[in-house]
């Protein structure tokens, strides 16, 4: 049993539960009472934001573990506007923008008051020399100018409520821009006005279609192009209620709006094209209230490559971060990741629309053989499950179906059934059955005799059921009636294109369904108090130094993270009385501040059995030191760990995100290995669990090859103090890498070996 400061590991035979440090038993959301949890989605009207106490709640770095949702109602749905530069002269840019503002300003029942000193009138409409002579409060602000700085403060003294600048020139330019984005963003904080951009564009006053019902999009970009194919799905009957066009987000963010949509009853779902963050938790903390609420979200976020990242940051000016970080921060959030547009108008607009799934299982119907091999194959390597269906299910389709026929799933009709009245008989058998939640008809080519029903019978049968029906027309034509009226007029069939956009679409949603029925909030219990254990550790640390493995062995036991019995000698003699004390055989390896690889240097001699043995490596250890230069605190002389696992647990920095812990495959070949997952704080006990079953070796720890079980339960309590020590120790503790960790057989916990800590 460890320490109780830095939690316990329970010994029962069950699967144990790990209390980290700080951890607080549950209670109602940051100090509210907040229905916008894991037992269900928030009220209709009810955005969650809060002022007192919880608006302070600061986890031990520091950062923030609550945000309340800004209320962008009056952005959205201002009841009276200004376009401050407003112009009717044709031929100037100003002039379109305009006549855009007049328009949209009308389908939302908002007044417009066109600024600009130069003319009385503009469009018909009376015009006013500033923002002091309009003829009353306005919601929103349009700035059409080159420098919108001059005029914050004059918005501020009108009270205005929100404003928009599209001027570009700021942080997408260099240093210069960035410093005079970051002037805007300090007046605008001052003011009190929020402020969208500046270097964005139009997209949020959009016409937006009033005839469709269901669920809606709300759809979040950074870039305004990228965000068209998402805003064209009007056009095959999906809604779309909003727009956020975030630009370079000097004061609004992507966060704020993602906070907002997820917050509003008529979203289904979120999509989100994006180049950068500019702040990593504002993010994390908008992504947990979406998963509380059950409101997908679906990001494309450039930067996998570094060519990616450089333009990205050269569009906006703001970091797109590590892409491992930022992909593993998404996945902790239940954050579905795609890579094209295309993937993320079909994967958002099926999380928008389709219902809570049944059951995991993916039925695969089609007319052809060889069509239901082909997706069953790309299906099941995807991650999705086609359970066999019953010896009675697939007695009950070769009533329909010839004998000679695979339906075990996928099933194989061969095409004539589909034309007659057997055609929704085998439909509806499926939907019927308990193991299927999914039906999926790939259809890749018209062939009107056989597809135009099938359609029509799919369209029908997902009428009648709560099951998901999903078709890919595979016609490159596209302008067929089965097609374009019979599937695309149905609001409960998802059609697709292709194969693969099928596929990622509907892993998601069961992902998606998956992840928010057993969501909890890591926020909840994130520690807000410093542990004793802090206090120890900052008394060992060096500022601007690498501490010795000795050192950083003690940063480790001031977290109760256990170290082999060890004693740092000076002279021979030492060396071989600490050996009869901590006991053979024994480990002796060189010891400073500058020793990063010592096994390479030679600075490690394991197995010695004897105090000859003992003298003799003290002796060579040293020698290699003064050849090579290298200074040594001393030489330790270690208990030696019988095998195990060999793993790796480290904290790294990330400009986005704060100190992040990994996970992986240790030893002398991590950096061959590679296999490591990150996981970015707070994150509680099942989410370690999830990022040990992540690694490709992950059945090391499972006993392979006649080696038993490792003590997984101690690993994770392992990365679990890591990531309190992280936190603690944030802008302290620059980096460690404790490697190997041998995590030894279930029930005798894990050592640290090896240590190393930089600090900041």
């Amino acid at each position: 049993m460890l320490g109780s400061t830095h939690g316990t590991l329970t010994t029962h035979s069950r699967p144990a539960r790990v209390v980290a440090c700080g951890e607080h038993p549950p209670h109602t959301v940051h100090g509210i009472s907040d229905p916008g949890t894991a037992d269900g989605p928030r009220p209709a009207g009810d955005t969650g934001a809060t002022t007192g106490p919880a608006a302070a709640d600061q986890d031990v770095s520091g950062r923030p573990l609550y945000a309340p949702v800004p209320d962008l109602d009056r952005f959205f749905r201002p009841e009276s506007v200004a376009v401050i530069g407003a112009s009717d002269s044709e031929g100037r840019p100003n002039t379109g923008i305009t006549r855009q503002l007049i328009a949209w300003a009308e389908r939302v029942g908002a007044r417009l008051h066109p600024v600009n000193p130069g003319r009385e009138q503009v469009f018909g409409l009376p015009c006013y020399a500033g923002v002091a002579d309009l003829p009353e409060t306005v919601d929103l602000a349009v700035l059409l100018v080159g420098d919108p700085l001059p005029l914050i403060g004059q918005l501020a003294e009108a009270k205005v409520k929100f404003a928009v600048a599209f001027a570009s020139g700021f942080a997408e330019t260099g240093e210069d821009g960035a410093a005079a984005q970051a002037r805007l963003a300090e007046a605008v904080a001052r003011s009190g006005l929020r402020l969208l951009g500046p270097n964005t564009n139009l997209n949020a006053f959009e016409k937006f279609r009033h005839d469709l019902d269901g669920p809606a999009i709300a759809l979040i970009t950074q870039s305004g192009h990228q965000g068209r194919p998402v805003f064209t799905l009007q056009e095959l009957g999906i809604r779309l209620s909003h727009w956020a066009p975030t630009g370079n987000e000097a004061d609004l963010e992507t966060a704020d709006f993602l906070s907002y949509f997820a917050s509003r009853p008529e979203v289904g779902a979120i999509a989100a094209y994006v180049e950068g963050l500019k702040d990593g938790r504002s993010f994390l903390l908008a992504a947990d209230r979406a998963a509380r609420n059950k409101v997908p979200v679906v990001v494309v976020k450039v930067g996998r490559t570094e060519t990616g990242a450089r333009t990205a940051a050269s569009h906006t000016g703001k970091l797109t971060g590590a892409d491992e970080v930022v992909d593993a921060a998404l996945r902790q959030f239940g954050v579905i990741r795609v890579d094209g547009l295309d993937e993320l108008q079909d994967t958002a607009a099926l999380l928008a629309r389709a219902k809570k799934p049944t059951a995991e299982g993916v039925a695969v119907y089609s007319i052809s053989g060889g069509t239901g091999a082909h997706f069953a194959d790309l299906a099941t390597a995807a991650g999705l499950t086609l359970p066999t269906l019953t010896d009675a299910k697939q007695t009950e389709l070769h009533q329909w179906i010839p004998d000679y026929l695979n339906v075990a799933n996928p099933i194989d009709n061969g095409g004539h059934p589909v034309g007659d009245w057997r055609g929704r008989k085998i439909i509806d058998a499926i939907l019927a059955d308990p193991s299927v939640g999914v039906l999926i008809c790939p259809i890749t080519g018209p062939f009107p005799p056989m597809s135009d029903k099938l359609a029509q019978d799919l369209v029908d049968a997902a009428e009648q059921s709560d099951k998901l029906v999903c078709v890919v027309w595979g016609s490159p034509v596209g302008t067929e009636d089965a097609y374009r009226r019979t599937l695309l007029g149905s609001s409960r069939v998802a059609t697709f294109r292709t194969f693969a956009n099928c596929i990622t679409a509907v892993r998601a949603y069961l992902d998606h369904h998956r992840f928010t029925a057993h969501y909890r909030s890591p926020f909840d219990n994130a520690p807000r108090v410093l542990s004793p254990s802090a206090r120890k550790a900052q008394a060992l640390l060096r500022p601007g130094g690498q501490l010795s493995e000795h050192a950083a062995k003690q940063l480790l036991r001031a977290y109760g993270i256990r170290v082999p019995r060890e004693q740092l000698v000076t002279s021979a003699a030492a060396a071989v009385r600490a050996a009869s004390l901590v006991g053979y055989p024994v480990v002796m390896k060189g010891s400073g501040p500058e020793l990063a690889h010592k096994t390479e240097l030679g600075l490690v001699k394991v197995g010695l059995t004897s105090a000859s043995q003992v003298r003799d490596a003290y002796r060579e250890l040293t020698d290699i030191a003064r050849y090579e230069d290298l200074p040594l605190d001393g030489v330790l002389v270690c208990q030696m760990i019988e095998r195990g696992v060999e793993m790796v647990v480290g904290v790294t920095p990330d400009p986005l995100f704060g100190p992040t812990v990994s996970v992986g495959l240790g030893g002398v070949l991590v950096e061959v290995l590679q296999d490591l997952a990150v996981g970015v704080p707070p994150f509680g006990e099942e989410h370690a669990r999830t990022m040990l079953r992540g690694l490709r070796g992950h059945a090391l720890l499972e006993g392979v090859r006649g080696m038993p079980p490792a003590d997984t339960d101690a690993l994770v309590e392992t990365v679990l103090r890591v990531q309190r020590m992280a936190l603690e120790l944030d802008g302290e503790l620059a980096e460690l890498d404790i490697n190997p960790l041998v995590v030894l057989p279930r029930g005798q916990g894990a050592v640290a070996l090896d240590a190393l800590a930089v600090c900041h």
